[in-house]
């Protein structure tokens, strides 16, 4: 495994939640990290707690202008690119005729187009440095929640497109692989109609039990996956699950 260390990392959705926890893992680490996403004020306060080797630009990766903007300053800021952790993503809950079509398209450039997309531009840089891509699935893919159905079929759509690049690039020295984060608190939870952020934090901590460790995790913990998966070199369409056994089906007594 390679040293992550002195890596240049472009992190989208670095904001908060998962993605902010990723960038403060991996500055931790020693990486130069670029931190992007749509709240420049969420941006500036995660760059200012990690120094230096953070840093912040706002945008929107279902943006083609921003995606550029994005990939041009990680480049100036690291030197290069060697991964990219596609982290930015949206959520919608509802029954199947509570959704409109505007909801299910926002979810699909927020969840797939983008980050496909921004994968793609970033191609030279991660063939130069021979990198990776990293995306985000989820536990949806793996265990039926009532009301999660488009969040769920984009995470699979990530999670097929996994494997499909990972052997399209692998020949090309780019390695492409993928998370599967269980049950953890971050912002996205209430701005999927879950209530407020005290009433969505209550409603997963009631999900506990339906783990087999018995609580949910942390944004860190998660981080600690892409941190291998960046520097895994021999790992390759690999999706990654990191959900403290939700997928599992069990209920602790």
């Amino acid at each position: 495994m390679k040293d992550i260390a002195g890596t240049s990392i472009l992190v989208t959705g670095g904001g908060s939640g998962i993605g902010a926890g990723v960038a403060r893992t991996l500055v931790e680490r020693g990486a130069r990290v670029t931190v992007s996403g749509r709240r420049e004020h969420r941006l500036k306060e995660v760059a200012g707690e990690l120094g230096p080797a953070c840093l912040a630009v706002a945008g929107d990766v279902t943006v083609a202008a921003d995606r550029e903007r994005l990939l041009a300053a990680a480049l100036e800021h690291g030197g290069g690119l060697d991964t990219l952790v596609n982290a930015a993503g949206n959520m919608y809950r509802g029954t199947l005729d509570e959704l409109d079509e505007r909801q299910m398209l926002d979810l699909y450039h927020s969840n797939v187009v983008g980050p496909t997309q921004l994968s793609g531009l970033a191609l030279p840089a991660l063939r130069e440095s021979r990198g990776s891509i990293v995306f985000f699935g989820s536990v949806h893919t793996q265990r039926a929640f009532p009301g999660a159905s488009p969040y769920a079929a984009t995470k699979g759509a990530l999670e097929t497109l996994t494997g499909v690049l990972a052997s399209e690039l692998g020949p090309q020295g780019v390695r492409v692989n993928c998370v599967r984060p269980g049950a953890v608190f971050t912002e996205i939870n209430e701005r999927a109609g879950l209530g407020t952020a005290e009433e969505a934090h209550a409603r997963l901590r009631g999900l506990a039990g339906a783990h087999a460790l018995g609580r949910i995790g942390t944004a860190e913990e998660v981080a600690e996956a892409v941190v291998y998966l960046a520097c895994a070199e021999w790992v390759t369409g690999s999706i990654l699950t990191v959900d403290g056994g939700l997928a599992l089906g069990v209920t602790q007594a």
